[in-house]
């Protein structure tokens, strides 16, 4: 019969884990930077079990998740700075303190969640008034840049710079677009086509947010579909007795087709 655990047993397994002496070696070799990267990965994880609605794989990757705070915690206490005791601790205090609607006697004039947000921004500029008070302080630079990008947006929007709609942001896009379209017919040096892409990029983010869309989301949609669509590609030629990557372009395109047609029916998991 398998052990079971608590979150106790989590913190002594990892420190366990980073003993000197009895730990692992790899463990105990990694640093705040060198696990950095798998954090982030494995938040990604977690966004994709959910994407796939498998609520197992979501227990699991949240348990990767968990671990890697577990292992952040665990670091910081070797060093003597806080450990995952005072991570409860800063998480728990800033949730009760950004919500006075609930723990408190504030109350919020439109009970919806527009207008909540606009107070959690609120708390949050006042909270890092002291360093900075520009409305865009605050916003990492960890964090992938189309995702930095819709939160300067976001932010800029909190105090009226924003476009009325979402119409508005099209017409900017297109904008962008015969921009860029322009630089690569003038055979630009990459600094400005990485600048005009740059812009694209932005106002699509901004177009996304306008829609109430997640970046994210979306393109892990696209990715799952083109993936799907290029196996099955792969899989026709095969059938045929054929090399895809051996195919000219218009066979190619004309196998793609084929996909795009089984992926429309519903044939393609």
């Amino acid at each position: 019969m398998a052990s079971t655990y608590n979150l106790d047993d989590l913190l002594t397994i990892m420190a366990r884990l980073r003993d000197p002496e009895r730990g692992c070696p790899r463990d105990v070799k990694q640093s705040f930077a060198s696990i950095a990267p798998y954090t982030i990965e494995e938040a990604y994880e977690v966004a994709d079990a959910i994407d796939r609605n498998n609520l197992p794989d979501l227990r699991d990757e949240l348990g990767d998740l968990l671990m890697q705070v577990v292992f952040h915690a665990q670091m910081a206490h070797e060093i003597g700075a806080f450990g995952f005791q005072g991570v409860v601790q800063s998480i728990a205090e800033k949730m009760v303190r950004r919500h006075p609607h609930v723990f408190a006697d504030a109350t919020i004039a439109d009970a919806d969640a527009d207008a909540q947000t606009r107070a959690w921004e609120t708390m949050k500029r006042a909270e890092r008034a002291g360093n900075d008070s520009s409305v865009l302080a605050g916003i990492s630079r960890g964090m992938p840049e189309w995702q930095r990008a819709t939160k300067l947006q976001s932010r800029a929007a909190g105090v009226g710079f924003d476009w009325p709609g979402a119409t508005p942001v099209l017409a900017k896009l297109r904008e962008e677009l015969a921009e860029l379209e322009a630089e690569i017919s003038a055979n630009a040096g990459i600094d400005k086509l990485t600048d005009e892409l740059g812009d694209v990029l932005f106002v699509a983010c901004n177009l996304a947010r306008k829609l109430k869309v997640d970046v994210s989301t979306a393109l892990r949609a696209t990715n799952a579909k083109f993936e799907r669509r290029f196996r099955r590609m792969e899989a026709l030629a095969a059938e045929r007795g054929l090399v895809f990557g051996e195919l000219g372009l218009e066979m190619q395109e004309e196998l793609w087709s084929q996909a795009r047609l089984a992926d429309h029916a519903g044939e393609l998991k």
